[in-house]
Protein backbone atom coordinates (compact mmCIF):
# COMPACT_ATOMS: atom_id res chain seq x y z
CA UNK A 1 0.00 0.00 0.00
CA UNK A 2 1.39 3.09 -0.85
CA UNK A 3 1.53 6.32 1.66
CA UNK A 4 0.45 9.57 0.68
CA UNK A 5 2.76 12.29 2.09
CA UNK A 6 0.97 14.12 4.77
CA UNK A 7 2.52 17.48 3.51
CA UNK A 8 2.36 16.73 0.11
CA UNK A 9 2.85 20.26 -1.63
CA UNK A 10 2.19 21.52 -4.95
CA UNK A 11 2.70 24.97 -7.24
CA UNK A 12 0.19 26.62 -8.43
CA UNK A 13 1.63 29.86 -11.08
CA UNK A 14 -0.91 32.31 -10.88
CA UNK A 15 -1.28 34.19 -13.87
CA UNK A 16 1.59 34.40 -15.40
CA UNK A 17 -0.04 35.24 -19.01
CA UNK A 18 1.44 37.11 -22.31
CA UNK A 19 -0.87 39.80 -22.10
CA UNK A 20 -0.50 40.99 -18.35
CA UNK A 21 3.03 40.45 -17.52
CA UNK A 22 4.27 42.22 -21.02
CA UNK A 23 1.52 44.43 -21.20
CA UNK A 24 1.62 47.91 -21.08
CA UNK A 25 2.00 48.14 -17.57
CA UNK A 26 4.82 46.79 -16.30
CA UNK A 27 4.91 44.14 -13.05
CA UNK A 28 7.39 45.55 -10.46
CA UNK A 29 10.60 43.56 -10.42
CA UNK A 30 9.68 40.95 -13.78
CA UNK A 31 12.47 39.63 -14.79
CA UNK A 32 13.58 38.68 -11.25
CA UNK A 33 9.99 37.27 -10.41
CA UNK A 34 10.00 35.77 -13.59
CA UNK A 35 13.55 33.65 -12.85
CA UNK A 36 12.24 32.85 -9.00
CA UNK A 37 8.81 31.27 -10.87
CA UNK A 38 10.73 29.52 -13.53
CA UNK A 39 13.32 28.20 -10.80
CA UNK A 40 9.94 27.43 -8.99
CA UNK A 41 8.59 25.22 -11.41
CA UNK A 42 12.12 23.53 -11.64
CA UNK A 43 11.91 22.16 -8.22
CA UNK A 44 8.64 21.13 -8.58
CA UNK A 45 9.08 18.80 -11.07
CA UNK A 46 12.74 17.36 -9.63
CA UNK A 47 10.18 16.40 -6.56
CA UNK A 48 7.64 15.39 -9.10
CA UNK A 49 5.18 17.61 -7.51
CA UNK A 50 2.33 18.16 -8.96
CA UNK A 51 1.90 21.86 -10.83
CA UNK A 52 -0.98 23.98 -11.59
CA UNK A 53 -1.31 27.09 -13.98
CA UNK A 54 -4.46 29.81 -13.76
CA UNK A 55 -5.47 31.65 -16.59
CA UNK A 56 -7.41 34.71 -15.90
CA UNK A 57 -9.90 34.38 -18.42
CA UNK A 58 -11.82 38.26 -19.40
CA UNK A 59 -14.95 38.17 -21.44
CA UNK A 60 -15.20 37.95 -25.55
CA UNK A 61 -13.51 40.84 -26.89
CA UNK A 62 -11.45 41.65 -23.99
CA UNK A 63 -7.39 41.40 -24.58
CA UNK A 64 -7.09 38.33 -22.55
CA UNK A 65 -10.37 36.57 -23.71
CA UNK A 66 -10.13 32.75 -23.67
CA UNK A 67 -8.04 31.84 -26.89
CA UNK A 68 -6.28 35.25 -27.71
CA UNK A 69 -2.65 35.16 -27.95
CA UNK A 70 -2.59 37.75 -24.84
CA UNK A 71 -4.48 35.36 -22.57
CA UNK A 72 -1.37 32.70 -23.23
CA UNK A 73 0.67 31.33 -20.39
CA UNK A 74 3.87 33.17 -20.61
CA UNK A 75 6.26 30.68 -22.95
CA UNK A 76 9.18 31.03 -21.01
CA UNK A 77 7.34 28.97 -18.37
CA UNK A 78 7.02 25.71 -19.90
CA UNK A 79 4.20 24.38 -18.50
CA UNK A 80 2.80 21.26 -20.32
CA UNK A 81 -0.81 21.19 -20.03
CA UNK A 82 -0.03 17.31 -21.01
CA UNK A 83 1.45 16.80 -17.50
CA UNK A 84 0.36 20.17 -15.55
CA UNK A 85 -3.24 21.11 -15.06
CA UNK A 86 -3.47 24.38 -16.69
CA UNK A 87 -7.40 25.90 -15.68
CA UNK A 88 -8.69 28.89 -16.18
CA UNK A 89 -10.88 31.65 -14.40
CA UNK A 90 -12.67 34.97 -14.23
CA UNK A 91 -12.66 35.73 -10.41
CA UNK A 92 -9.85 37.01 -8.94
CA UNK A 93 -9.87 33.28 -6.32
CA UNK A 94 -8.60 30.44 -8.01
CA UNK A 95 -11.01 28.27 -6.40
CA UNK A 96 -14.35 30.37 -7.23
CA UNK A 97 -16.07 27.79 -10.10
CA UNK A 98 -13.02 26.38 -11.08
CA UNK A 99 -11.78 22.45 -10.57
CA UNK A 100 -8.73 23.42 -8.41
CA UNK A 101 -9.86 22.90 -4.73
CA UNK A 102 -11.28 19.04 -5.79
CA UNK A 103 -7.79 18.46 -8.37
CA UNK A 104 -5.72 19.21 -4.66
CA UNK A 105 -7.20 17.17 -2.79
CA UNK A 106 -7.90 14.68 -5.22
CA UNK A 107 -3.66 14.51 -5.57
CA UNK A 108 -3.59 14.71 -1.56
CA UNK A 109 -1.97 18.33 -1.29
CA UNK A 110 -2.03 20.23 1.58
CA UNK A 111 0.70 22.86 1.45
CA UNK A 112 0.17 24.83 -1.78
CA UNK A 113 2.91 26.89 -3.06
CA UNK A 114 1.71 29.87 -4.58
CA UNK A 115 3.59 32.47 -7.25
CA UNK A 116 2.52 35.23 -10.18
CA UNK A 117 0.39 37.82 -10.36
CA UNK A 118 -1.34 39.96 -9.23
CA UNK A 119 -0.66 40.81 -6.34
CA UNK A 120 -3.24 42.82 -4.50
CA UNK A 121 -6.04 40.81 -6.33
CA UNK A 122 -5.54 36.98 -7.38
CA UNK A 123 -2.57 36.36 -5.23
CA UNK A 124 -4.23 37.78 -2.12
CA UNK A 125 -7.61 36.03 -2.52
CA UNK A 126 -6.11 33.04 -3.38
CA UNK A 127 -4.27 32.74 -0.16
CA UNK A 128 -6.80 33.17 1.69
CA UNK A 129 -9.40 31.40 0.07
CA UNK A 130 -7.34 28.49 0.20
CA UNK A 131 -6.37 28.65 4.27
CA UNK A 132 -10.68 28.80 4.60
CA UNK A 133 -10.80 25.86 2.92
CA UNK A 134 -8.47 23.85 4.83
CA UNK A 135 -5.05 23.90 2.39
CA UNK A 136 -2.00 25.34 4.05
CA UNK A 137 -1.16 28.21 1.84
CA UNK A 138 2.96 29.21 1.17
CA UNK A 139 3.31 32.40 -0.28
CA UNK A 140 6.84 32.75 -2.22
CA UNK A 141 7.02 36.43 -1.19
CA UNK A 142 9.87 36.66 -3.97
CA UNK A 143 7.57 35.12 -6.43
CA UNK A 144 4.71 37.64 -7.29
CA UNK A 145 4.27 40.70 -8.35
CA UNK A 146 1.74 43.94 -9.68
CA UNK A 147 1.53 47.01 -11.22
CA UNK A 148 2.49 50.50 -9.48
CA UNK A 149 -1.07 52.27 -8.82
CA UNK A 150 -2.31 55.34 -7.97
CA UNK A 151 -2.23 54.93 -4.23
CA UNK A 152 0.73 52.64 -3.51
CA UNK A 153 3.98 51.47 -5.14
CA UNK A 154 4.27 47.83 -6.53
CA UNK A 155 6.58 47.33 -3.93
CA UNK A 156 4.90 48.71 -1.32
CA UNK A 157 1.51 46.59 -2.35
CA UNK A 158 3.88 43.79 -2.26
CA UNK A 159 5.26 44.21 0.90
CA UNK A 160 2.40 44.74 2.36
CA UNK A 161 0.84 41.33 1.27
CA UNK A 162 3.48 39.34 2.57
CA UNK A 163 3.42 41.13 5.88
CA UNK A 164 -0.33 40.84 5.99
CA UNK A 165 -1.10 37.79 4.87
CA UNK A 166 2.43 35.81 7.27
CA UNK A 167 0.38 33.86 9.89
CA UNK A 168 -3.34 33.96 9.64
CA UNK A 169 -3.22 33.23 5.53
CA UNK A 170 -0.40 31.71 4.64
CA UNK A 171 3.23 30.83 5.49
CA UNK A 172 5.56 33.78 3.62
CA UNK A 173 8.68 32.34 2.60
CA UNK A 174 11.48 33.44 -0.36
CA UNK A 175 12.09 30.79 -3.11
CA UNK A 176 15.48 29.89 -1.75
CA UNK A 177 13.53 28.50 1.21
CA UNK A 178 10.77 26.52 -0.51
CA UNK A 179 10.85 22.60 -0.16
CA UNK A 180 8.26 20.17 -2.02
Amino acid sequence: MQHQNPRRAALLVVDMQVGLFHGPEQPHARERVLAAVQKLIQQARTAEAPIFAARHTGPAGSPIEAGSPLWQLLPELDIDAVIDTVFDKTRPSCFLNTPLAAKLADAGVRDLVICGMKTQYCIDATCRIAAELGFQPVLVADAHTTMDTAALSASAIIAHHNATLQGPFARVINTADVQF
